[in-house]
Order: structure tokens, then C-alpha cells, then sequence
């Protein structure tokens, strides 16, 4: 279901034009000499920076510390202390060998570096510099109990149903309190401890006599990760006792709905919340949100298709809905479409657990007392992943009952920081208002701040934009569209052979484009010969193939294809596609657009052909030498069976300006990444032969990974990335492993005089709320033009390279700016962005891996 207030996007790639949107010396490879630690030793800050964060300890066998708890000697016994991370992380250390020369390290020679212990809560470096006062959607939850009491519960005999089972606990509260929390073995009480106890109890269903057995197994701290889930249970009370409807896992407030009239639709407010441990302690997450809902129903939407496109009523029925997010009226359940079933209707029948045959039009009215009268309707198919089947429960929904999510209008519902925290303030208030829900806190000893939680961050400094003859600091909301398009980029790549094709009826739309590319490509520093062109007699899939196919074939070279296409003709755009990036491979550029419009566009046309062909649009300085920067996404198709797609990109120039791409398909709906090791090893010797060395620091960062997958990414695609440096005779650079997660609900807010506004950009907040188990960090790159500004969070992962926290800051920040779509910052770095961009082409459009004589091009732009 659509979040009214999603993550704020990043500035849209405005691509009306394109529907896709000197050297080191030789070095010999050696091993990589051990490490050899030492007293720290101060070092001089980074340019513009004021100086380096504290060092990191050297690494040790973990120690066991005391806990908060007055029984620190049976936690220990119950196993509640730390266990030690085998995993290095960010720090930087100096050992006996000289400085290098690089800003950015502190030796000259790759080393192997032993596991670091996990972190003790809290202990995390914070970063100098620039600082600034950031208020948070987190608010501190203070626990006043000493522990937490985990119990294991038996029955004798044996009591198979769960129901059951509450039920007979639930009498025992005269002995186990009122403050319980129990999931049908497992119990957990605070603030009462119990000895072992035995209690009876009487099953209803025939009288029989049960036993309840209640051991102690462990005492847990109250903020213990085993003890979050029940305070999420005890919070969700909150919320209903608040009046407040569970749609998913966020609350909303239908009563309080606003309507528009106008598009048949309805905006609830509400809220999604979630208790967690970070750095700081504990911590209530809220986020203000909005749920939209169209009020008509799915079959009247069906209806309407079929009034206006009778001959292609199912195709389109199928292309609207299939994908979309709907909602049952009468228990508010989210679904996706995943299927049409036109061969089934409510009169069919489906199979209950009991296995008792049963219409739907029959299950509707017993189980909801609802009568279907359209008996015609098709049905609509979700299909759920296998443990969230449960047996017996019908296979299909009726089009009437389903409520269409909509999220176009999305974007006009998103709050300035100012109105997203008068939401946050409201609730907070209404809790401590409300009684019975500050009563419910309290039983479990849970006491929340009055007010959101504010720390302190630092902001990085701007980054100089270079192009080939000028390099200048960029204005307040990091934009430089003026600055590109009226100086020479880096590197132009001259156009002289190069087709255009367009059917007739667009021929003016063809005379003006070429006329606006004549008058503007010499301010950018490029030539721009007359192409060949290719007029066609209509807009088929076929007409556009096969004159591609012919001009091609007539001529020697052609550098570049520019294609004019009618709006809306996805077809014809993927044709051209699959036969420019599969089977005849050349750069292509697609473009729709209206006459009297091309010239606001035709700046951007002329930036992604000189991209296609290699060319270099600007940069930012890179103090690291020797450094490789990789990107990989992963794209899951909506479609069934369709494979995933896993986009690479590596760099292969010291100021990262020039890539190399591959994709891999794997099993569909598959994240983790297989045949890493083919990847990096391809681009490795590709970097050495433009290098003439290999890259003796490799940066990899990993976008779209969940926190549950963390560990599997560092189990399984670790180790391959590590094997490929076995292409290699002696070679052992070092790795630093980046996971980046921009699906954040976290929000940034800064206070400027009376008001609440977004913080400046390069924002960091590396503590408090950083997680303890991971070397993490919050920065916020991107200028957002409506909503608030959501970070994005990085998580270092693996760490050989000596890089500090502060290190792995600034190249983030840096590489945010160097994607070549949008002449400004952007929300992820550059590779993350290129590999997307890739892996959606391929697993949308293409199916097929792209030629390999594009793979140092940016085709996918």
C-alpha cells in the first residue's frame, strides 16, 4: 500500500527525451604485509575539514562487561553478555610503516586485519566538523523496570489449541500478574518474578483437568532485543485505545479522512510506528503517513475500461490492475493483484480446511454478511507466498469488494518538517492525555519523552565540481544545470555519423529538434554533424525495426541512433531497445515530445548522447589513489517466473568518471547475488588494461539489502568479491563493503529561528540512533522539493582498508554527486544509481544480457 509520505525521492532524472531515463606508474603485485599496530598517532585533517575523528582501539578478544541490571552474575550465566563480531569494521589505525601519500590513508600496503569485537552501546566516534542541531522522529523511551521475566509454559496434557491455551493462562492472573505477554509456550512477565509453579486449569471443550507448568528460563534487561517485539505488541494497545485503525502494519484514522470529491477519493491520516534499540538507547519511531484510497470500487473502474475500449476491455483491465494495491471494505486488508481469473465467478466454489465445498457468493454472506449481486464479475488472483497461505482460504476476491490504492497523488500529500512534526507532536500529546494508553506504557514500565529526540550532527564540507576549463562550488541546493550546459564537459566525444528516425506525421517536431541542436551543442563544447535520416510512413513496431535494421546494415560505422517516438508507445520504445543493446549494438536515445517544446529538452538530449558515446560530463576531486568504486542493484520483475537481474558497475579512471557495466540473471524474486566473482574479476582486468595496475582499494556499495539480509550478504557475497582478487597472481587489495538503504522512514529536521526546515546538505548523524551491532552512518545528500528530507543510511559492512568512518563520509558525499542524469546530488552514489538504471532496463525491457561492445558505455541512461 502506498506510504502517503514515502521516502523523499530523489530529483527526477527530468528525462522527457529518453523513456529510460594521468596515471599511476606500473606497480608489481605482492602480498599483503600484516598489520603491525602502534601507539596512535594524530594526523592532519582532510582539506576542509577540521580534523580526523578518534581512532578506533586496536582490535582484541572481547571482554565481558557489567550489566545495568542489579543481577549482573545471572545474566552472564543466562548468556546476556556481548559475543564478539567476526567482522572487521571502519576505523583508522596507524601502525610503524610511513605515511602515504594519499589524504586519505594511513599506509601504503594493503593489510589483513583481525575480527573487531561488536561494539558496546554508545561507543561509537563522532565525527568533527561542522555542527548541527537535528531533531529526529525518534522519541527516547526510558524503561523503569529493573528486568524482564521469560518463562516456559507446558500443559499437561497436551492442549493442541492455541486459543485454548490463552485463554487458560489468561485465568491465572491472580498468580501472574496483569502485565503478561504470552504466545502459547513462551511467557513473559515484568515486574513480578515467580518460582516454578504449577496451575489448574479446566478446558471448556470437555472438562478435562490441565496442569500448567510455568519455569523461569531467563532475566532478561528490559531494553533486550527479545523483549521489542511485546513492546511493539503493547504499543499497537496504544494505537487502539487511541481509536485507531491496523491496515497492514500502520495505523489510520478513517474518521478523520478528508475527502475529494472531484477524484473519487478518500486520504485517511496516520501513522507508522515501531519500537527498536539503537546506539542511544531505546527509541519510538514515528512517521506521519497518508493512505489514499479511490472510492470507487475495482469493478467499477472495470466497468468504465469497458465502456471505452470494448475490443481490448481484458488487456487493458489487465494492464491497469495487474500490480496494483487494493483494499477489502469489510476488514481493511491490503492485497496485490497479482492475476485476473476471467474463466471463474462468485458462483464457483472453493474448499474450506474442513473440507467442505462452498461458493464464494455463499462464504461472503455467512462470514461477512455480505450479499454479491453482480454474479458475472471475473476474479481478481492474489497469490500469497507459501507461509502466508493458510489452508483453506479462498483463492480469489470479487472486483465489487476491492477498493483501488492510488498513488498518483501521492506526491501532493507529503508535509513540510514543520507540519510532519505538529503530526508527531499531536500523538505524543493525545498519549499523554489519554489515560487508559499511558496506563498501558506504564504496566510494562515504558515511559516516552515528552518531545521528538534532538542530537547534534555535523555537516561535510561542499564539493568542488570540476569540468575540463573551470571548476566551481555549486549554489545552496547543489544544482549546476546552468554551469553544464553552457561549458565544455570533461571529456566530448565528437558526432559526425549518426541516424535519426521518425515517422512523418513528426517531421516538424524532427526540423525543430535538429535546428535547437545546432544553435546549443557549441556553448557545450561538442560537434554535431548532419545525421542521416530516416523518415517512415508510420509508427508500427515493424516499420521502425526494419529501417533501423536497413540503415545500419547500408552504412560503415554509425556512432549514435536518435529516435523520435509517439508518446505513450512503450512498445515501440522496447523494440528499439532490444535491437540496439542485443542484436545490433550502437547507443540509441529515444525521444517524445511535442513541437514548440523541444527546446527545453534538447540541452538533456545532447548531455546523454555525449554520455552514450563515452564521453565525461564533470567530477569532483578524489584524493584516494588507486581506488575502484563499485555499484550493484538488484531488480525483481513483478511479472511471474521472470528472472532477477543483478546491475554492475565498476569505475575504471582515478576520478571515477568512466565505467564498466555487466548484468547477471538469477532466480526470480532472488536478492542475494550469485557470479560476483565473474564480475569483479572482468572488471579488474579491464581496469588493468587502461591502467596498466590494478586498483589497490575497492569500494563496493551494495544497494537494496534489508537488515535481516545483512549477514547472508556478508556470508555469501563477501567471500566472492574476496575470490576474484585470485584472478591474480600476489594481489591482495583491500575491500571496504557499503550497504546502502534508502527505504527509510527516518526524518531529519532543523530548527531555523522559530521553524522547523530540512538540514543543509552533507548532514551526517553517526550516532544516537546508528545501530550496535554495525558501523553505520545517516547522510543526507539530496535537496528534496517537496516533504521532508529523508537520508539514506550506509552500512559498512567490511572494512581492510583503514578507512575511518569520516573517510567513507566524504567519498559518499562525493559520489552523490557524479551521477550524469541529473546535474545535482542525488539521494545514492552515482554507481548505485547506474547499476538501478541498468538492472531495471534489462529485467524490464531487454530480458537478455546486453552486448558486451557497450558495456564501458552508459547505454542505459
Amino acid at each position: 500500500a502506498p506510504a502517503a509520505n514515502p521516502p523523499a525521492r530523489d530529483p527526477p532524472d527530468t528525462d522527457p527525451q529518453d523513456t529510460d531515463t594521468a596515471m599511476d606508474p606500473p606497480r608489481p603485485f605482492r602480498l599483503a604485509a600484516p598489520s603491525v599496530t602502534a601507539a596512535a598517532r594524530g594526523l592532519r585533517g582532510l582539506r576542509g575539514l577540521a580534523a580526523f575523528s578518534p581512532r578506533l582501539p586496536s582490535p582484541g578478544p572481547a571482554q565481558p562487561q557489567e550489566a545495568a541490571s542489579p543481577l549482573p552474575a545471572l545474566f552472564r550465566g543466562l548468556g546476556l553478555h556481548e559475543r564478539p563480531l567476526e567482522r572487521p569494521l571502519g576505523g583508522c589505525r596507524v601502525g610503524r610503516a610511513p605515511l602515504c601519500r594519499s589524504r586519505w590513508c594511513c599506509s601504503r600496503r594493503p593489510r589483513r586485519r583481525p575480527p573487531v569485537p561488536r561494539r558496546a552501546q554508545g561507543t561509537k566516534a563522532v565525527v568533527k566538523g561542522t555542527t548541527v542541531r537535528v531533531g529526529l522522529n525518534f522519541v527516547k523511551i526510558h524503561c523503569q523496570n529493573e528486568a524482564v521475566y521469560q518463562y516456559h509454559v507446558t500443559f499437561s496434557p497436551e492442549v493442541e489449541c492455541k486459543a485454548a491455551r490463552f485463554a487458560m493462562v489468561k485465568e491465572q492472573r491472580a498468580v501472574t500478574g496483569d502485565v503478561i505477554a504470552f504466545d502459547g509456550s513462551i511467557l513473559f512477565l515484568t515486574p513480578l518474578a515467580l518460582p516454578k509453579v504449577s496451575l489448574k486449569a479446566q478446558r471448556n471443550s470437555d472438562g478435562q483437568e490441565i496442569i500448567i507448568s510455568i519455569q523461569m528460563t531467563k532475566i532478561l534487561e528490559p531494553s533486550s532485543d527479545l523483549c521489542i517485539p511485546f513492546y511493539n505488541v503493547v504499543f499497537r494497545r496504544v494505537m487502539k485505545i487511541l481509536n485507531m485503525s491496523l491496515v497492514g502494519r500502520n495505523f489510520f484514522e478513517p474518521a478523520q479522512a478528508t475527502t475529494l470529491q472531484k477524484y473519487s477519493l478518500h486520504i485517511w491520516p496516520g501513522y507508522a510506528v515501531s519500537i527498536g534499540r539503537k546506539d542511544g538507547g531505546l527509541f519510538l519511531m514515528v512517521d506521519a503517513i497518508h493512505k489514499i484510497i479511490r472510492s470507487e470500487s475495482v469493478l467499477s473502474m472495470m466497468q468504465t475500461i469497458h465502456s471505452q475500449s470494448q475490443r481490448t476491455f481484458q488487456d487493458e483491465c489487465i494492464k491497469q490492475l495487474v500490480g496494483s494495491v487494493v483494499m477489502t471494505r469489510y476488514n481493511n486488508r491490503t492485497y496485490r493483484v497479482d492475476d485476473i481469473d476471467w474463466d471463474k465467478t462468485p458462483r464457483d466454489t472453493f474448499t474450506l480446511a474442513s473440507g467442505q465445498e462452498i461458493t464464494f457468493v455463499d462464504y461472503y454472506r455467512k462470514t461477512h454478511g455480505i450479499t454479491i449481486r453482480e454474479l458475472d464479475q471475473p476474479l481478481l488472483v492474489h497469490k500469497p507466498k507459501e507461509k502466508q497461505m493458510p489452508e483453506g482460504k479462498a483463492g480469489g476476491a470479487l472486483p465489487d469488494l476491492w477498493v483501488l490504492l492510488v498513488q498518483e497523488v501521492t506526491w501532493e500529500m507529503m508535509q513540510n518538517p514543520q507540519q510532519h512534526y505538529q503530526r508527531l507532536a499531536g500523538l505524543l500529546r493525545r498519549i499523554r492525555d489519554s489515560a487508559e494508553a499511558s496506563r498501558e506504557l506504564e504496566r510494562w514500565g515504558l515511559l516516552l519523552d515528552t518531545d521528538i529526540h534532538r542530537t547534534q550532527g555535523h555537516i561535510l564540507p561542499a564539493e568542488r565540481i570540476n569540468l575540463r576549463h573551470r571548476s566551481f562550488l555549486p549554489a545552496e541546493e547543489l544544482g549546476w544545470h546552468r554551469e553544464v550546459t553552457k561549458e565544455v564537459p570533461i571529456a566530448v566525444i565528437s558526432i559526425s555519423s549518426w541516424l535519426l528516425v521518425y515517422p512523418k506525421r513528426l517531421q516538424p517536431l524532427a526540423k525543430e529538434l535538429l535546428a535547437a541542436m545546432r544553435s546549443s551543442c557549441g556553448a557545450m563544447g561538442m560537434q554535431v554533424g548532419h545525421p542521416s535520416l530516416q523518415e517512415l510512413r508510420d509508427d508500427r513496431i515493424e516499420t521502425y525495426v526494419r529501417a533501423i535494421q536497413g540503415s545500419l546494415g547500408s552504412q560503415d560505422k554509425v556512432q549514435l541512433l536518435l529516435c523520435i517516438i509517439p508518446g505513450g508507445r512503450d512498445d515501440v520504445y522496447g523494440a528499439i531497445k532490444k535491437l540496439c543493446c542485443v542484436q545490433t549494438p550502437v547507443p540509441s536515445q529515444s525521444l517524445t515530445g511535442h513541437p514548440g517544446k523541444i527546446r527545453s529538452v534538447v540541452q538533456k538530449v545532447l548531455l546523454q548522447m555525449n554520455c552514450k558515446l563515452g564521453g565525461q560530463l564533470w567530477g569532483v576531486d578524489i584524493p584516494l589513489k588507486q581506488l575502484m568504486v563499485v555499484g550493484m542493484d538488484v531488480h525483481h520483475s513483478r511479472s511471474m517466473g521472470m528472472r532477477s537481474v543483478v546491475g554492475f558497475v565498476a569505475s575504471m579512471n582515478p576520478i571515477l568518471t568512466k565505467w564498466y557495466s555487466r548484468v547477471v540473471f538469477q532466480m526470480p524474486h532472488q536478492e542475494i547475488a550469485d557470479s560476483l566473482r565473474l564480475c569483479l574479476s572482468q572488471a579488474l582486468k579491464r581496469f588493468y588494461e587502461l591502467n596498466h595496475t590494478l586498483p589497490m582499494k575497492i569500494v563496493v556499495y551494495r544497494d537494496g539489502v534489508s537488515d535481516p539480509q545483512l549477514d547472508t550478504v556478508l556470508k555469501y557475497e563477501v567471500p566472492q568479491l574476496q575470490k576474484s582478487f585470485e584472478t591474480f597472481q600476489n594481489y591482495q587489495p583491500s575491500l571496504v563493503v557499503i550497504v546502502v538503504q534508502k527505504q527509510l522512514s527516518t526524518n531529519f529536521y532543523c530548527l531555523i529561528g522559530e521553524e522547523l526546515v530540512s538540514p543543509p546538505l552533507g548532514t551526517v548523524i553517526d550516532h544516537s540512533i546508528t545501530s550496535s551491532g554495525w558501523q553505520d552512518f545517516f547522510l543526507l545528500a539530496h535537496h528534496s522539493r517537496q516533504g521532508c528530507s529523508i537520508p539514506t543510511r550506509y552500512i559498512c559492512m567490511w572494512n581492510t582498508a583503514n578507512l575511518s568512518s569520516e573517510h567513507l563520509q566524504r567519498l559518499t558525499f562525493k559520489l552523490c554527486h557524479l551521477y550524469w542524469n541529473w546535474p545535482g546530488t542525488v539521494r545514492v552514489p552515482a554507481p548505485c544509481k547506474y547499476a538501478h538504471k541498468l538492472a531495471l532496463l534489462v529485467g524490464q525491457v531487454l530480458h537478455h544480457e546486453p552486448s558486451a561492445h557497450l558495456c564501458e558505455q552508459l547505454f542505459f541512461l
